[in-house]
């Protein structure tokens, strides 16, 4: 995927942009107060947005870097990045800046992929490749209720042109909270091929505590899949490389770095994160693609249990192959239908620049807020005068 590093490739003119120098303009870096670091954040007010880079092209964004003090889940969700491609009015990227990281919820943990990386919890990273042709404008919005100290830097490359199937990343946020008994939730859908859907940050509040919540098939539809889709997973934790169950794991493709959980809970989190990214195993559609995820558990009911079951039964329709027969112990167990919480940040490689929805903060920050087995970072006790209004 990466280029070779030993490789002198004189084509490109390697720039970033920061509040030092916002513009990336050559020799303009670290300015201000002769050079002796004078400008490397900006005091973000309460619904402030900020440009962070306005390039002409051709060229090629290699790398996001950003912070922000650590706060309570509903502000720190309430920070949103968006992208703008050769003057558009409407973004092709909109999404909460954590999810942008591979993390939902607003809870951040340090974990690291082939793509994204959170290094101590606190430094957030972004690899993706984001070619751009005539122009790119990225813009951060502080959509939180608090003034914050924001740090960042854009690290790109100029170069004379761009390759013929060369695409723009997308990133798109969905949230449905409840999602819809047996209407699968959707992961992306709605954009113009040529495309590669990269991947996906999947969040996960677990609304049904009864049984366990992964049994649902990840699917794509590509290029006039109607009913049945040409790709169909086998399960969530599946198709995030785990298997039997999901714990807290992270590694170069996929992972679930974040699972958040009363001290001493068996059976579901109460926030799951995980991210999955198509990288050696790409998913290429000429004209559309639809992802979707289904929300099915597994649920086992034991004997003298009678009550619970028919309760359960009436409201969860039995899934698969239904119920297994009764065995020692056990009443009844098999899959069935369920509603949760899910939220997606969907990645996705177009040819064409396209708007998506911009995300809707109120819809992202609710029902996130800190539980009471959750607390406070150091760095956010250290820090919180810093992150104050």
């Amino acid at each position: 995927m990466f280029p070779d590093p030993s490789q002198i490739d004189l084509s490109l003119d390697s720039r970033a942009a920061t509040f030092e120098n916002p513009t990336g303009a050559r020799g303009a870096g670290g300015t201000s107060f002769g050079g002796r670091k004078g400008s490397p954040s900006r005091r973000l007010a309460a619904g402030e947005r900020v440009l962070l880079a306005d390039i002409a092209g051709p060229g090629t964004i290699r790398h996001i870097w950003m912070t922000f003090p650590p706060a309570p889940p509903e502000t720190m969700r309430a920070y949103t990045l968006e992208v703008f491609y050769d003057g558009m009015a409407e973004p092709s990227v909109s999404l909460p800046a954590l999810d942008f990281f591979g993390l939902p919820h607003g809870r951040p943990v340090a974990y690291h992929s082939a793509l994204t990386a959170v290094h101590e919890g606190r430094g957030y990273n972004a690899y993706f490749p984001m070619p751009f042709r005539d122009r790119v404008r990225l813009e951060f919005v502080n959509g939180s209720n608090r003034a914050i100290d924001f740090y960042y830097q854009v690290d790109y490359t100029l170069q004379p042109s761009l390759p013929e199937d060369a695409g723009l990343l997308h990133v798109a946020f969905r949230r449905e909270n409840p999602t819809t008994l047996m209407r699968d939730f959707v992961i992306t859908d709605g954009l113009a091929g040529p495309g590669r859907f990269l991947g996906c940050v999947i969040g996960v509040r677990c609304i049904d505590p009864a049984a366990w919540y992964g049994e649902g098939e990840v699917k794509v539809f590509r290029d006039g899949d109607n009913e049945y889709p040409t790709i169909c997973g086998t399960g969530l934790e599946d198709y995030v490389g785990s298997a039997w169950g999901m714990g807290l794991h992270a590694a170069q493709y996929a992972g679930a770095p974040l699972d958040a959980r009363a001290p001493g809970l068996r059976g579901n989190p109460e926030f799951v994160g995980f991210y999955r990214w198509h990288v050696p195993d790409p998913i290429v559609f000429q004209r559309e693609c639809r992802v979707t995820i289904q929300q099915i558990g597994f649920v086992t009911f034991m004997q003298g249990q009678e009550a619970e079951f028919e309760a359960y039964n009436r409201t969860n329709p039995v899934a698969g192959r239904g119920w297994r027969p009764p065995s020692p112990g056990v009443l009844a167990s098999g899959i069935a239908e369920r509603v949760d919480d899910y939220s997606a940040a969907a990645f996705v490689y177009c040819r064409n620049p396209q708007p998506v929805p911009r995300v809707d903060v109120a819809a992202a920050t609710a029902d996130i807020v800190r539980r009471e087995y959750e607390r406070p970072s150091p760095f956010e006790r250290m820090l919180g005068d810093v992150g104050g209004s």
